[in-house]
Parts: structure tokens; C-alpha cells; sequence
């Protein structure tokens, strides 16, 4: 068991701090406080060879794995939740096309957004259908040689800045296994973001309804060229990205940690910094355990689907990861919160956002109640054993 990162790991972990703390930490309040997509924080990523770190070689990404992404997202959200889940969008919008879609498709659709050059978004949730896959309604129904894609997703991270989007539509209604990707470009006729959200958190990064109104695209924009992907392409993307998600919690809650701890050493009570009062040196232990067990678990998994080993008979491995180290993220912000006392009630500092931006990890990608279900089914079917 190996437990060292290699060398280009360090070198992209390096890279993500310098730009953390050259570029998304002076900027993280301000981001937050206006909701505007922090282009400079792209444009920061893409100079550092950031967007492409799961992506093909070939197609112009850097093939470093999932761990690679990981480390990198850990490093930017211990100042901006948001930045970390832009780092996550390059991938979440492309690995259904890296998984299931042809040469040519990674290469048109990939590429583009490995080298910064586009912007995706990953369209899967609409308004009754989020964590139940099998009940989504949008259609894309068959004319000569296009598809024309009717429905409307919701809570789409990205979706109103993106250049485009890779949608799950069914080419037959109420029938899971007819269940298909197609990437739509936004430009096309059709497509319109129809509202914005007003968000709690997570500010930098735009989320919002896409309405899907007989957009016909052709059918080489139907990922992998065959129909019948099924269940398996979404979920297989979503596994693929869980405990990267669990990253941005990991990340928050090191930088949470982190300004607290620098706080209370400063904060004088009692006679002296508070940091030298027991109450509160066991709220930082508990902190720092809760830290160091989800980062295990978040780089298990991020290994784990580098080998590649995160099939349905290992998926629940990846709930685990992604449940812990988001809700920990949770107890982490408010901890911390809570030594500041009133002054981290406060926007002078960053513990309010933390907090905020803290509370949309456990809901996206797979809510911690689907978590638990993936975790009870492993059980059950006794893939989780404990001999």
C-alpha cells in the first residue's frame, strides 16, 4: 500500500496551490458578492494546464487521473468552493464523451474543452427527476438523420455560461434503457437558458433551468453513434467524479480550519489567545480528525477510479467518500464558524461563505440519502462485506 504521491502529482498539486493563492483567494469575497462567473479564475486555470487533468492526451488534456483532479481541486476550494467545481465541470461535461463517445467525437467535443478554448455543462436533472435517472422525461426523438431533443433540465452548475452541454434525453418515452447523451452546442436553434438561479452558495459558478425546445441536432452529436447507453452513461459519469466532489468538501473544510485556527491564536479571552483554551483546542482535534479520515476515503476513491475499479460492485466505495467528506465539510465550516463567535457570523470574514458553499455538497452529484441507499443496496447484496 502506497500512500506517496508520485512526482506529477505533487507538480499539478503545486501548480493549483500557486493559483489558489495567487488568484482565487484575493478574489473569493468578491466573487461571492456579485454572483459573476470568475473569468479570471478560468483563464488562471487554463495558463496552468488545470482543465484537462482527466482528459485524453490526445485530444489535448493531460491524462494526470482523477487523483491528479482531486489534489488540485482540494488546493483552489480552501479558498472558493466555486473555483474547485469549475476544475470538476471540465470533467463532469466531458467524461460521458470519454467514456462511451467515439475518436472523432473526443476530439470535436473533448478537446475544445481541455485547451480552455469552450465551456460545458453536464445535463442530466430537470424539475422531477434528479436523483431518480430512470424517470426523466426529456425526448429525442428520431427525424431522418437528426434527433430532435424537447424537455427542460434544472439546477444545471454551469449551464447558463456554457458553450455546450452533453443532455440525457430518451429516444422512447418511460423506457430507462432508451436512454441516450447527445452534446448540444448553445448556440443552437432552440436552446435557451431559461432562468438563473438565486443561489446560497457556490455564487461564482451560474446554475440554472436549460429549456430544450425541438433543438435538432444531427446524429453524430449522439454520443458513441449507437442508441441503448442507458442507465450506465450517467451513472458511470457520476461514480467517475464522486470523490472528486468530495475534494471541494475536503478543501472547504482545510481552509475553514485553517482561518479559524489563525484567528484564535490572535483572539484574546481569559488572559491570553483563546486558542490556548481547552474547549476550544478540542473543537480543532475534532476538526482535524474529520479531516484526515475524508481525505483517506476521497483519495481511495479518486484512486480506486484511476485503476479503473468503480463498477456497480464497487460504486458503493465512492458513496462512502462522497458522503463523509461533504457532510464533514459541513461540521468543519460550522465548527469553525462557531470559534470565531459573533465575528464569524460576519462577511469581514470568509467562514459565512464556507458555511454557505459547504451546504450544496451534500445534494449535488447524488444527494447523502442516495449515498446511503448505494451503500445499504452493497450490503444487502453483500458486494460490502466484513468477514
Amino acid at each position: 500500500m502506497e500512500f506517496l504521491l508520485s512526482e506529477a502529482d505533487q507538480l499539478i498539486q503545486q501548480s493549483a496551490r500557486r493559483v489558489a493563492q495567487e488568484v482565487v483567494k484575493p478574489r473569493a469575497a468578491d466573487v461571492d458578492e456579485s454572483g459573476e462567473y470568475p473569468e479570471d479564475y478560468f483563464q488562471a486555470f487554463k495558463r496552468a494546464d488545470l482543465l484537462g487533468i482527466t482528459l485524453p492526451k490526445a485530444v489535448g488534456g493531460a491524462d494526470a487521473g482523477t487523483l491528479a483532479l482531486t489534489l488540485a481541486v482540494e488546493e483552489v476550494s480552501k479558498y472558493d468552493c466555486s473555483a474547485g467545481l469549475m476544475l470538476l465541470l471540465s470533467s463532469l461535461s466531458t467524461h460521458t464523451i470519454k467514456f462511451f463517445g467515439t475518436e472523432q467525437q473526443q476530439q470535436d467535443f473533448i478537446g475544445p474543452i481541455a485547451r480552455g478554448e469552450r465551456k460545458g455543462a453536464f445535463c442530466l436533472t430537470e424539475p422531477d427527476a434528479g436523483s431518480d435517472v430512470a424517470g426523466l422525461k426529456t425526448r429525442a426523438v428520431r427525424d431522418g438523420d437528426d434527433y430532435v431533443i424537447t424537455g427542460q433540465k434544472c439546477f444545471i452548475s454551469g449551464g447558463p455560461i456554457a458553450d455546450q452541454v452533453v443532455v440525457f434525453a430518451k429516444t422512447e418515452a418511460d423506457n430507462p434503457r432508451s436512454l441516450n447523451a447527445f452534446v448540444v452546442d448553445t448556440d443552437m436553434p432552440g436552446f435557451e437558458v431559461t432562468s438563473v438561479d438565486r443561489k446560497m452558495g457556490v455564487r461564482g459558478v451560474p446554475t440554472g433551468v436549460l429549456t430544450f425546445d425541438q433543438v435538432r441536432v444531427p446524429r453524430d452529436r449522439l454520443v458513441g453513434l449507437e442508441e441503448g447507453m442507458g442507465m450506465k452513461g450517467p451513472l458511470t459519469t457520476l461514480n467517475s467524479l464522486r470523490p472528486v466532489v468530495g475534494a471541494r468538501g475536503v478543501g472547504l473544510a482545510e481552509g475553514a480550519l485553517t482561518y479559524a485556527l489563525d484567528f484564535a491564536r490572535q483572539r484574546r479571552a481569559f488572559g491570553g489567545p483563546i486558542a490556548d483554551l481547552q474547549a476550544i483546542q478540542m473543537k480543532f482535534a475534532e476538526m482535524a480528525i474529520d479531516i484526515e479520515a475524508a481525505r483517506l476515503l476521497v483519495y481511495q476513491g479518486s484512486w480506486m477510479v484511476d485503476q479503473p475499479d468503480f463498477g456497480p460492485s464497487k460504486a458503493h466505495y465512492l458513496s462512502v467518500a462522497k458522503a463523509y467528506a461533504t457532510e464533514m465539510a459541513n461540521r468543519v465550516a460550522s465548527e469553525a464558524l462557531q470559534v470565531l463567535g459573533g465575528q464569524g457570523y460576519m462577511m469581514d470574514h470568509p467562514l459565512e461563505r464556507h458555511y454557505r458553499d459547504a451546504r450544496q455538497l451534500m445534494i449535488v452529484e447524488g444527494t447523502s440519502e442516495v449515498q446511503r441507499v448505494i451503500i445499504a443496496r452493497a450490503l444487502l447484496d453483500r458486494n460490502l462485506v466484513y468477514p
